[in-house]
Parts: C-alpha cells; sequence; structure tokens
C-alpha cells in the first residue's frame, strides 16, 4: 500500500510539473543552420550555391527542367547529411527539460532533430524525405541523398523533393498559425522576417509575452517588443537558453 500510494504521489507529481510546463514556441531560419555549413538560402548576389532561385526554386522550373531540380536538391541532401548540429542546435534541444518546446523551422535539413528537439514543424518541407509529383502529402523516407529519375511513388508519379516550390501553397502553415498562438515564451531566431508568410506568424503571437529575437543583423523595427540578442546564433541562442533555464539574466 506504501509503495502504491508513493507512486502515485510521484505520478501526481510528474503530472502536475507537466501541467506547468510553459510553452515555448521558437521560429528558426536559414541563420542557425549556416554555421553547421550550410550555406543561407538567398544571399547577396541572389544566388543559392551559384544557381539563380527561379531556375531550381520554382515549381515552374520543376515542370520546365526536372532533372536539373532534382540535381540541385540531390547535392543540397548530400551537404545536409554531412553536416552537423551546431551549439545552438543543441542548446534548445536542452530547453525541453523545462519546457514545452515547439519549433517551427523555414529550414528543410533535418539538424534539429538530430540534435534531439522532438517537436519540429518544417514550413517548407523536410529535404530527407521524398514526395509524390501529384500529392505532396505522399511523402517518403530516403535511404540516402539521391532521389533518382524514374524513381517513382505508389501513385506512379516521379518522386521530387518533399520541399515547397516557390509558387506553391505551404501547408503547415495553418499548424504553425495555431502553436504560435498558443505560445507563452516566443523566439525567433535566425530569420530576417521579411519572407512571407513566415514572418506572418508573428502576428499570431499573443501580446505581452516574452520575445526573443537572436541575430546579428536584426532589421530595422523588426525588434521592437523583443529581447534582441544581435549575436550569431551559436552564441546567442546558448545565451538565450541559459537565461531562460534560469542560469543567467541577461542585461
Amino acid at each position: 500500500m506504501c509503495i502504491q500510494f508513493l507512486l502515485l504521489l510521484n505520478s501526481n507529481e510528474i503530472g502536475q510539473e507537466l501541467i506547468e510546463m510553459k510553452k515555448l514556441v521558437i521560429l528558426t531560419g536559414a541563420g542557425i543552420s549556416a554555421e553547421s555549413g550550410l550555406k543561407t538560402f538567398r544571399d547577396s548576389d541572389g544566388l543559392w550555391e551559384g544557381y539563380n532561385v527561379e531556375e531550381v526554386c520554382t515549381a515552374d522550373a520543376w515542370r520546365r527542367n526536372p532533372v536539373l531540380v532534382q540535381t540541385f536538391y540531390n547535392d543540397r541532401r548530400k551537404a545536409i547529411i554531412d553536416a552537423w548540429p551546431n551549439a545552438a542546435h543543441i542548446a534548445l534541444a536542452r530547453l525541453q527539460e523545462k519546457y514545452d518546446v515547439q519549433i517551427i523551422t523555414q529550414n528543410i535539413d533535418d539538424l534539429h532533430e538530430r540534435a534531439g528537439s522532438k517537436s519540429v514543424t518544417h514550413l517548407h518541407g523536410l529535404i530527407t524525405r521524398s514526395q509524390s509529383s501529384l500529392n505532396s502529402a505522399k511523402t517518403y523516407p530516403l535511404d540516402g541523398w539521391e532521389i533518382k529519375m524514374g524513381d517513382v511513388g505508389e501513385d506512379g508519379s516521379q518522386l521530387r523533393p518533399h520541399v515547397v516550390f516557390f509558387g506553391e501553397a505551404v501547408p503547415m502553415l495553418e499548424k504553425a498559425i495555431e502553436i504560435c498562438a498558443q505560445a507563452d515564451i516566443f523566439a525567433v531566431i535566425g530569420t530576417s522576417l521579411v519572407v512571407y508568410p513566415a514572418a506572418g506568424l508573428v502576428d499570431y503571437v499573443p501580446k505581452g509575452i516574452v520575445k526573443y529575437i537572436v541575430d546579428p543583423n536584426v532589421p530595422l523595427g523588426k525588434g521592437k517588443g523583443f529581447i534582441v540578442i544581435q549575436e550569431k546564433a551559436t552564441v546567442g541562442v546558448v545565451e538565450m537558453v541559459r537565461e531562460l533555464m534560469g542560469e543567467i539574466t541577461l542585461q
């Protein structure tokens, strides 16, 4: 009886602790993965890894030249598989000890998951999966880094990268909006907040909650209402996490 009572007491304590965990919603962009060696989507020259984005990142590009698009994303996938999570990814996973952490990422890599984060919503898809050319809801895990022309899904269509091209809808947007609306604490990491629809997620965050932004180049006016940490992700995220864990106080 005593053992059963103690087990019940411990179970209730654990349950109460889970109930009281604050929901921490984190929106991440290319800046967090850049320090793992992955080039940001669009640099100042308008190119991504030497390609004009309109040639490889649009629905029209896939229709015009699927071989080029497939090759481009195969190369990106190989680079992502060879990359490792950095200190920022790892620090965010640590927050799960104290918070209900929900990560919404614009990135198509899986570095958050490999760092240990359990709940990750990919707005723009996940490059380590393939999808049907006819139905974006039909996705498949990949073994290795290459999708070959001639590889088909169960519907008989050519498999393509599981990424959202320009000109396509963002299927996970509604889910991301719901997550943001429930935030008790909100953070933005490594994104300029100028690319929509992802930038618009900030508008759904409840008023008056604590908000952080971590980026070395915070756009003018975008830091209003945020605790601004103007550092690269591997430095600034670690500082933010230490404050959220109660280890330091940021000035």
